[in-house]
């Protein structure tokens, strides 16, 4: 499919460094959004952990009725996003369950009921929306009040990341809808299926944040989804699109923020301290309901694929469906299935239970099979540099590594060990086969734990 051209479109964008892992997409790019069920009697559980910042206190009790949307879990905390129940139904228990980060987490355990609300308007947006008509108070009010965090994967509280800040002023909000992690089509999906909703979720931040300016970005391996957004913003101003190059990780903040504004976030520093605010398009989808219909975050789209599922796709799933169902949902999985990740190869951990809720962060879940794992004996680091040749961020991270093994953390973090984005770069160009993610994500753990 061709791109039509259009004076929204800015040009061509790419970073330096990264790397080119097989796209993998064909499992399910084509297959379209589809909205899951959930039979009654079944269970979801909703962690008061979803965010990065301060946890949930539960606010609902055992034996209690809740409805869809109610809010479970709060916090009274700056940095924190509450939750709501995706069901109507009864609360079954309020304890320690298992969490897709490795531990268990306090969470509100909803048993389903019989009579379910109608959640399936998501793709049309009201047509006599404005975004002149909310201020920025209103917006950000709204935005907390639905629980809105970023659906990329960082899961950072979205009304923290817009709320003004006088000594670091945002000129740009800029849009992630590039999706380079390999197998998952979430994203892309969206954009071609709703793109009314990412728009107007665009305007609301920009004028949340005081921004005079919106750029979505797209990789070019995505023409239809280009096409889509680009027919949504025609008519709209101070909005362009940009159109990247297709690499991994182009949708990592200050890679992409380097790429399109040609400016530099620093170590340890925030896109904010280059005046720009980076949202995924999943997320202002959601802002846009949460604002103009009070509509909190109970659902969000996660692709199942890989060979290891029979029936691989798009679904827009409860935040809180547990992942054993989803699966099947998707068919099941195949006799030769081995491993399942929480996202997608490059980034996403695998899990060893199914037994785990789908949270407001999870893009996609990856099975992989017997055939798509090669497991290689790691052997000793052999100085090549490639590990920081493709660094994306210019980091060492064979040094890191070695800091972390002699559990010297204070070397590690002389070598910027918090710097790392963890994009896997470094793991997946090592002729070694040295885990070197591996080290640089239990480095990071040693100095939370010193920390605490």
């Amino acid at each position: 499919m061709a791109v039509t051209k259009s004076a929204k479109i800015i040009g061509k964008f790419t970073f330096k460094r990264g790397v080119h892992p097989p796209h993998r997409k064909k499992f399910s790019e084509d297959a379209g959004i589809r909205a899951v069920t959930l039979l009654a009697g079944s269970t979801v559980v909703v962690p008061m952990v979803q965010h990065i910042g301060a946890p949930n206190k539960p606010t609902v009790e055992k034996k209690q009725e809740v409805t869809a949307g109610q809010e479970i879990g709060s916090s009274e905390a700056f940095v924190s996003a509450p939750v709501h129940s995706p069901v109507n139904g009864v609360v079954q228990n309020v304890t320690a369950m298992n969490h897709p980060l490795g531990r268990k987490v306090l969470s509100v355990v909803i048993s389903v009921g019989e009579q379910q609300p109608d959640q399936q308007q998501w793709k049309q947006f009201p047509a006599d929306f404005d975004a002149q008509k909310y201020d920025s108070e209103t917006i950000i009010n709204a935005t907390r009040q639905a629980g809105v965090v970023g659906q990329g994967g960082a899961a950072f509280p979205t009304a923290v990341k817009l709320k003004p800040n006088p000594e670091k002023p945002v000129d740009t909000i800029l849009v992630n809808g590039c999706e380079c992690e390999p197998y998952l089509t979430s994203d892309h999906r969206l954009m071609i299926e709703a793109p009314g909703p990412i728009v107007a979720g665009l305007q609301l931040a920009m004028r949340a944040a005081g921004a005079t300016k919106g750029i979505i970005a797209i990789e070019d391996n995505k023409p239809d989804a280009i096409n889509s957004i680009l027919s949504c913003i025609k008519d709209t101003n101070q909005i362009q699109l940009a159109i990247c190059k297709t690499k991994y990780p182009q949708g990592g903040e200050k890679q992409l923020i380097n790429a399109v504004l040609k400016r530099v976030v620093p170590t340890g520093g925030l896109p904010l301290d280059v005046q720009v605010v980076v949202s995924n398009v999943g997320t202002l989808s959601s802002l846009a309901w949460a604002v103009v219909e009070n509509r909190p975050v109970t659902q969000r789209i996660v692709t199942v694929t890989g060979a290891g599922v029979k029936s691989p796709g798009n679904f827009r799933v409860p935040v809180g469906m547990m992942l054993s169902d989803l699966l099947e949902q998707a068919g099941g999985l195949t006799d030769d299935a081995e491993k399942v990740l929480l996202g997608g190869p490059m980034m996403g951990p695998s899990t060893p239970t199914l037994d785990v809720p789908i949270l407001k962060g999870t893009s996609g879940i990856t099975v992989l099979t017997s055939g798509d794992i090669k497991r290689q004996q790691a052997t000793a680091c052999v100085r090549c540099g490639r590990c920081v040749d493709y660094c994306p961020l210019k980091l060492v991270p064979t040094r890191i590594a070695h800091a972390v093994k002699a559990r010297d953390i204070e070397m590690a973090l002389d070598y910027d060990l918090l710097a790392c984005m963890e994009c896997g770069c470094c793991s997946y160009v090592c002729p070694a086969q040295i885990p070197l993610l591996q080290y640089l994500r239990a480095g990071k753990q040693f100095a939370r734990d010193i920390k605490k």
